[in-house]
């Protein structure tokens, strides 16, 4: 795919969202950490439901680090792999009590120093949160990417390092939430809406007709 076609792309996709943020919901940095962290294999809903709750009992690193894994729990069992998740949870809001004034870091170095927090769960932090201009890659705008063809990738690093590359500034900041939101609702894994696609014509999806 052509530069210009991909600035093509990327000015339809401002057009129909121009502030495009994550659908999880939160009030603080914190809040979204733990949200990110419980997205993992969960869909938005589900994890917006669990913490609607959690964050009226604890929703800053001390209140969590004192409810600890066992009362955490409950909160969260209808979330896949809970239990990993409480542990990582508890442990980094101690981490952050004692290491970083209950501040979350705004850097990736520390942010994956973090237990469950991983490139792409620091990609979300350092984007949504502190406004930086970083590209996280899940199964949506993995699929998306390549799909398209706007940054194909054999990993999630790939297509991210890819997208970084081929991106313009002027996009950046925001191409994370386009693509996820784009892959959720309109090219979706089964069967994505082609008709109803802004860049139907643009994409290089080889199948799009058929569809």
């Amino acid at each position: 795919m052509n530069a210009a076609k991909r600035n093509k792309i990327l000015q339809r996709l401002r057009a129909q969202n121009p502030a495009p943020t994550t659908e999880l919901a939160y009030r603080s940095p914190f809040e979204l950490m733990v949200a990110v962290i419980l997205s993992a294999q969960a869909t938005d809903v589900s994890v917006n439901k669990a913490t609607h709750e959690l964050f009226k009992v604890a929703n800053t690193p001390e209140k969590i680090a004192q409810l600890g894994v066992r009362r955490l729990k409950p909160f969260i069992k209808s979330i896949g792999l809970y239990n990993n998740k409480a542990n990582n949870i508890v442990a980094t809001a101690r981490m952050l009590s004692d290491q970083y004034d209950s501040r979350v870091p705004d850097t990736r170095q520390s942010l994956e120093a973090l237990p469950g927090v991983g490139r792409k769960t620091a990609n979300v932090i350092l984007n949504t949160a502190f406004n930086q201009a970083t590209i996280a890659v899940d199964t949506h705008i993995f699929r998306v990417a390549n799909r398209t063809g706007l940054a194909p990738g054999k990993t999630p690093l790939a297509v991210e390092k890819q997208l970084l590359k081929v991106v313009p500034d002027e996009y950046k900041r925001h191409t994370h939430h386009w693509l996820i939101l784009h892959g959720r609702y309109t090219c979706t894994a089964r069967k994505p809406r082609c008709r109803d696609c802004v860049i139907h014509d643009l994409c290089e999806y080889r199948e799009k007709a058929a569809k």
